[in-house]
C-alpha cells in the first residue's frame, strides 16, 4: 500500500451528527474527474448533476462515496452505510499497509521466509488472485516488486540511476514464484521477498466498500479512490451509467473524453505526475518487474473489469506489457476491456487503442 494515513473516523460520530475530522459531506458537482461531460457534439452528451459526496482519506489518497440527490427520509439510510463503507477502507489499510509495522501484511513479510504464516481468509483469496494475475500477465503485474520500487525511490531522491549490482540484488528477490500457498498459509521460498499490494489493494478496498452498499440494497452510486480507481452502479442524471473523465496524458489539466461506466469498475495508470529526469531522460514510476527498469511503452492506460482489484492490477500489467498483452488478455477474458494511449510519433496526435470498450460508452473531445 501507499504511505500511512490518519486513524479511521468513528461512524458513531457521524451518526450522532458531530463534525468529523476526516469525513465530509459535500452537496454539488462531483469533484475531480469522476463526473465529466460535454465531450462529443454529435451524440447525446453525458452531463453531471447535483450529487451528495461522503469522503475520507486513506492509503495516501481520498476515497469518496457519491450518490445522486437522496431523500432525507430514505429508510435505507444511504449516508449511514456510506460511512460504514469508508470505515471499512481504514480497517483494510490497517491490514494491508506495508508502511505500518503492526499490520497483517507487514507481519507476514517479516516471518514468512522462516515459516508458513496463516492469513485471514479474504486476504488469502486476494493474494491467490494476485498470483493468478501475475501468471496470466507473464509477470507484468508482480506484487513482490517492492524492492525495485524502493530502489528507484531512493535513486529519485539521490538523483541517480541504480547500479547493475543493485538491480541484480532486487531482481533476485522479485517474482511470485518465490511465494508458496498452502491451506490458507503463505510462505516465502527465499529471504528478501516481500509482498506489497500497492497495485491491487486500493481496488480491493473499493470492492469491499461496494459490498457494504450492495448488501443494503443501495443503487445509483459511485465509489472512487483518488482519480485512478472507480466502482459505479446504476446511473446518474438520467444516464444508464456514470460519466468518468479520460485525462489527456500530455496535458493533465485537459481531458480527451469520457467513458460511461455501466455497473463496472475502472482503473487508470499513468506516469504524467510521478517521474523524474536524469541526463535528459524521463523515468516514470511504473517499473517493469521483469527487467527492473521503468517502462515507457504507454502514456496512460484505462481498464474496465468486473472488480476494481482486477482493474487495478491489470492497468499496471497492461502498462508494462503494452498492446500485445492487453489484446491477448482481453481476448481470453471478455469481461475485461482496455483503452491504451501510447506515445505519439513526433508531430502526430494521440491515437488511443481501444480493446473492447463499447463505442456507445465512449465520448471523445473534438480537438
Amino acid at each position: 500500500m501507499t504511505a500511512p494515513s490518519s486513524p479511521p473516523p468513528s461512524r458513531r460520530d457521524f451518526l450522532a451528527g458531530r463534525a468529523l475530522r476526516d469525513e465530509v459531506v459535500a452537496v454539488g458537482q462531483v469533484a475531480g474527474d469522476a463526473i465529466l461531460g460535454e465531450v462529443d457534439e454529435t451524440r447525446l452528451v453525458p452531463t453531471s448533476a447535483a450529487t451528495i459526496r461522503l469522503a475520507t482519506s486513506a492509503m495516501a489518497t481520498d476515497f469518496s462515496v457519491i450518490f445522486n440527490a437522496i431523500r432525507e427520509d430514505d429508510p435505507r439510510q444511504p449516508l449511514r452505510w456510506a460511512s460504514e463503507a469508508l470505515d471499512l477502507i481504514h480497517v483494510l489499510e490497517d491490514q494491508m499497509s506495508v508502511y505500518r509495522p503492526q499490520t497483517e501484511l507487514s507481519q507476514l513479510n517479516q516471518v514468512a521466509a522462516s515459516r508458513p504464516v496463516q492469513v485471514e481468509e479474504r486476504l488469502f483469496e486476494l493474494l491467490c488472485r494476485a498470483h493468478e494475475i501475475w501468471r496470466e500477465t507473464n509477470g507484468c503485474f508482480d506484487p513482490t516488486s517492492g524492492p525495485l520500487i524502493a530502489l528507484w525511490r531512493q535513486c529519485r531522491t539521490e538523483v541517480r540511476l541504480p547500479t547493475e549490482s543493485e538491480l541484480a540484488t532486487c531482481l533476485s528477490q522479485v517474482g511470485m514464484q518465490h511465494v508458496a500457498f498452502s491451506d490458507g498459509a503463505i510462505s516465502f521460498l527465499q529471504t528478501g521477498v516481500e509482498l506489497n499490494l500497492g497495485s491491487i489493494g486500493k481496488g480491493y478496498a473499493l470492492d469491499r466498500a461496494a459490498e457494504v452498499l450492495i448488501e443494503h440494497n443501495l443503487d445509483d452510486w459511485l465509489i472512487q479512490g483518488g482519480h485512478s480507481s472507480i466502482v459505479a452502479r446504476g446511473g446518474h442524471n438520467g444516464l444508464p451509467g456514470w460519466p468518468v473523465g479520460i485525462r489527456n496524458p500530455l496535458l493533465p489539466q485537459r481531458r480527451l473524453g469520457t467513458i460511461l461506466l455501466r455497473d463496472q469498475t475502472l482503473a487508470t495508470s499513468g506516469t504524467a505526475v510521478q517521474h523524474f529526469r536524469f541526463d535528459g531522460k524521463r523515468y516514470g514510476h511504473i517499473i517493469d518487474p521483469r527487467s527492473g527498469w521503468p517502462t515507457d511503452k504507454m502514456l496512460s492506460l484505462t481498464v474496465l473489469a468486473p472488480t476494481a482489484a482486477e482493474a487495478d492490477a491489470l492497468s499496471t500489467a497492461f502498462f508494462v506489457g503494452g498492446v500485445e498483452l492487453a489484446e491477448r488478455y482481453c481476448s481470453n477474458h471478455p469481461s475485461v476491456s482496455a483503452l491504451l494511449i501510447p506515445p505519439p510519433t513526433i508531430g502526430q496526435r494521440l491515437e488511443p487503442v481501444n480493446i473492447g470498450v463499447p463505442l456507445e460508452q465512449l465520448f471523445w473531445n473534438d480537438e
